[in-house]
């Protein structure tokens, strides 16, 4: 690409957020990239939905001029700017062979902004202008770049879709609007000379440990359970990436929104009841800079916060299933992996039946799995993920370093979309959160464990 760096792919995102008036965003498939990696494969372009399709956001399809004894073909031509590659106006056909009956693709796409793509990443199309000639501009987000949380905050993105169109500006109204109610009683607050009690008491931001536990017992109520038992709940996997990646952030959402009004409106009003509304002007002006930044940097934050609750997540898991174990033990080398099953002691003993083994927890891998490889020293190794963008070749090389991974079931399942998105299945290393408690656990170990001295 011409574009280098996660910085400048983020000012293009948010420079498109701004100018359009309408963004088609797709999660790629495993096809929806490999037709630029490939020389072999089939489909070319991207798959669209018929919904997305025909919901007004790209021209209505019409039939194309052909033999009459040939199967109809439907098709709309657009003209589209790709500012990653340094690509204007280049032409692409959304095009539906009526023999493939309702399989609709977009094609004439550059493949340098597809080639290099981490699983589970994004196309952006954002479109502007009105009337017969809408104006579109594309780009394309790798699912491990800050861009990508970035994105997913500002348009609200669920965690399991295929494709859907956001409006930004109704976006940018509904945080806004959820932001002034909370700015209204702070406000009240300023005028009674009591903003910085109030803020202290109602904007705090709870630490992981109580977010995680917040949203598992949400949890917990909505499905009317007593605990998170892995050996209970049919896909103990998908329970925690639901818990971690929806509930979990609507939660932090709200108190975040609360923080970050709060911020603003301290640096407005600089928390004295006394100043002038001509003071409390010039403050918005000369602060209008880091206001824009604290927006901005709320994706990341949101991003730093999930690792540690996935931790706390897959503990809660252990205590409820009644699985030993030790947490954060200090090993050689100052190494300090996050789980050991069922204890130090026990992994040291020479290897038999029910041997223990090293658990690790990582919700985004990137290249930080190779941290935990050095954890392993001679010991088995397991390590828990929710991340969906992990590359196949990353899989297999830590199989050869014998990592299993632990999923989700719905990242594997053959029925589920998110699984076309990820690279997960056919790979031996690779076991469900099911298949962990029940097989590797359960079946495998947790006998043994039960009956050695001092468990």
């Amino acid at each position: 690409m011409t574009v280098e760096g996660n910085a400048k792919t983020e000012d293009l995102l948010v420079a498109l957020l701004r100018t359009s008036a309408s963004v088609l965003i797709k999660r790629l498939s495993n096809n929806d990239r490999d037709w630029a990696r490939y020389d072999n494969k089939h489909q070319a372009g991207v798959y669209v939905p018929a919904p997305e399709r025909d919901g007004g956001f790209f021209p209505a399809l019409t039939l194309k001029e052909r033999d009459p004894a040939q199967a109809a073909i439907l098709e709309t031509w657009i003209r589209v700017d790709w500012p990653q590659v340094g690509e204007r106006n280049k032409r692409a056909r959304l095009v539906n062979y009526r023999s493939k009956g309702e399989e609709t693709h977009l094609t004439g796409l550059p493949k340098e902004a597809f080639a290099s793509l981490a699983p589970a990443s994004f196309l952006v199309i954002g479109r502007s202008g009105t009337g017969d000639e809408p104006r579109f501009e594309a780009l394309t987000i790798d699912a491990t770049d800050d861009a990508a949380a970035i994105l997913t905050d500002a348009l609200r993105l669920p965690v399991d879709f295929q494709a859907l169109v956001r409006f930004p500006d109704e976006e940018r109204r509904s945080q806004q609007e959820q932001l002034l109610s909370f700015a209204d009683l702070l406000l009240t607050a300023w005028r009674m000379g009591s903003l910085v009690s109030f803020a202290a008491e109602h904007a705090a931001m709870p630490d992981t440990y109580t977010l995680a536990s917040m949203a598992r017992q949400a949890y917990l109520d909505e499905h009317q359970l007593a605990a998170l038992d892995p050996f209970e709940i049919e896909c103990p996997g998908d329970a925690v990436r639901h818990i971690s990646r929806v509930i979990e952030l609507e939660i932090f959402r709200g108190f975040q929104r609360k923080r970050i009004a709060t911020e603003i409106v301290q640096l407005i009003t600089g928390n004295s009841a006394s100043d002038t509304s001509g003071a409390i002007l010039a403050r918005v002006v000369e602060n209008v800079g880091e206001i824009d930044a604290l927006m901005l940097s709320a994706s990341q934050q949101r991003r730093s916060r999930a690792g540690y609750s996935f931790e706390h997540h897959i503990e809660a898991m252990l205590l409820a299933g009644r699985v030993p174990f030790e947490k954060q033990v200090v090993i050689d080398a100052k190494k300090r992996p996050d789980f050991i099953l069922p204890s130090w002691e026990f992994l040291n003993r020479p290897k038999g039946d029910g041997e223990g083994f090293i658990l690790s927890a990582k919700t985004t891998l990137r290249e930080r799995w190779k941290q935990v490889q050095r954890e392993m020293s001679e010991h088995t190794l397991f390590l828990a993920t929710v991340d969906d963008s992990l590359a196949g070749n990353a899989i297999e090389d830590m199989a050869s370093m014998g990592i299993t991974l632990v999923v989700p079931e719905i990242l594997t399942s053959a029925s589920s979309k998110a699984a076309k998105a990820a690279e997960y299945r056919g790979h031996s290393n690779v076991v469900t959160f099911r298949q962990f408690f029940d097989t590797e656990i359960r079946d495998k170990r947790l006998r043994h464990w039960s009956t050695a001295e001092g468990h």
